[in-house]
């Protein structure tokens, strides 16, 4: 069901790493023509584009693409009671901890007279994706709302794909999670053409422009998102889910099972790896997995996620090595199952989120933990970080110099504009002091 791939013995360096450990089959420039052509659409043709686009690929055409606020109000009082709750405590733990990730304002006294400080801005408004497709993600709301709440956005806008057993529109659970949160802005778009439409506006549907866009989607969302980069800032590209777990002989198999399974389910191309020093290990976890997966709602979704190129069980001579090959890999998820945590943690780098022992299961950063599950995948967590409350900030420097602090300077902006061939900037400093 699962291969196994054996690296002991083996000196490899990181690139051989890379090529030999198994990764989500999601060439985004493959599909980039494609995603460019429905952003073209968008921008020539507005709504009726995007309606063409749902009726294509969602197989529904809305009545329109703004959601009512009263559909909002109604599905917000319409939620199940423990849904509701639940929805409640992911937005007060993940507001809590946004909240204390925003840095203060840095103020630094370089002479009498010469200071410059930094501040952070919000940017001023956002568009947020709350993925449809095979599930519905109400979490996805809140994960992606929050932080652009408490970085302090002002004009936030959410797309979700139109869905066809809710009547034509946004599923009621992500109406219901936006109602909760007070966003009134939402959309039945999805996929490029919501990526495009939140990057160019659509000014049939009242939508204008937005600054930053965020949130997971598919490989087509994931595409956009890259193409518009530079016209609005983008977060992560978020795309399939993947999960590497790093396990040693003290790790319960029957958990590390139910992990990679947790996130196999997802997807047909999810990633589900473990790492371990230990083949008995590997070996009841395959068992394990097995016994599982036949229990499982999504078990025939969860089967060819783990029976596809990018999931392994996979053996290394220590934890050593374990951690260079999840460093190389540079997963969306990382477990640590090991008998101490902390001294793994200590040799990894690169992950989306990671999560330390027996008792924080990736799927407790899906919902309730307070971290954010809006996270970089395919390797792109070795340069680029998960949502938060810094990915809606702008640090801006500001600069106040007297008399004084400027006449501290002046001979050496002189020398150093001189140098340069721009003696204009010298004497703009010079003409304070005629």
């Amino acid at each position: 069901m699962i291969a196994t791939l054996d690296l002991r013995g083996r000196a490899l360096s990181r690139s051989e790493l890379i090529s030999l450990v198994p990764r989500p089959a999601a060439d985004i420039t493959a599909v980039s023509g494609a995603a460019a052509e429905l952003i073209q659409a968008v921008r020539e043709h507005g709504s009726s584009a995007l309606l063409d686009q749902a009726e294509r690929f969602d197989g529904v055409r809305p009545a329109s693409l703004r959601v009512p606020e009263s559909e909002l109000t109604r599905a917000r009082d319409e939620l199940p009671a423990e849904v509701r709750r639940a929805l409640e405590i992911a937005i007060e733990r993940v507001r809590a901890a946004s909240a204390a990730q925003v840095p203060a304002p840095v103020r630094t006294e370089l002479a009498p007279g010469a200071v410059v400080e930094q501040r952070w801005q919000p940017v001023n408004r956002v568009g947020l994706y709350a993925p449809g497709g095979k599930a519905v993600y109400p979490s996805s709301v809140v994960m992606n709302v929050v932080p652009a709440q408490v970085a302090g956005v002002e004009g936030i806008a959410l797309a979700s794909p139109p869905q066809r057993h809710a009547g034509g529109g946004v599923h009621p659970a992500i109406l219901g999670a936006a109602s909760l949160l007070g966003v009134d802005e939402v959309y039945a778009m999805g996929g490029a053409g919501a990526i495009g439409a939140f990057a160019y506006g659509v000014a049939d549907a009242g939508l204008d422009p937005v600054d930053v866009v965020t949130g997971p989607g598919n490989i087509f969302v994931a595409a956009a998102k890259r193409l518009v980069s530079g016209v609005v800032g983008i977060d992560a590209e978020a795309g399939t889910t993947e999960i590497l777990v790093i396990a040693d002989r003290t790790a319960r198999p029957q958990l590390v099972a139910a992990d990679l399974l947790s996130q196999a389910e997802h997807d047909e191309a999810a990633g589900a790896v473990l790492v371990t020093d230990s083949p008995e290990l590997a070996a009841a976890v395959e068992a394990a997995l097995a016994e599982r997966i036949g229990a499982m709602a999504n078990a025939e979704r969860a089967r060819i996620a783990l029976g596809g190129p990018q999931s392994a069980l996979i053996l290394v001579d220590d934890l050593a090595a374990a951690a260079r090959v999840s460093d190389a890999y540079g997963p969306e998820h990382l477990e640590i199952q090991t008998a101490d945590p902390e001294s793994v943690l200590a040799r990894i780098s690169n992950a989306g989120a990671i999560f330390l022992g027996d008792f924080a299961p990736v799927s407790l950063g899906d919902y309730l933990a307070g971290s954010n599950h809006v996270l970089p995948t395919g390797g792109t967590a070795r340069f680029s970080s998960g949502l938060s409350a810094m990915t809606f900030l702008r640090p801006q420097q500001l600069v106040r110099y007297d008399e004084t602090g400027l006449r501290g300077v002046r001979d050496g902006i002189r020398a150093l504009s001189d140098a340069e061939a721009l003696p204009g900037h010298g004497d703009a400093v010079d003409a304070r002091f005629d």
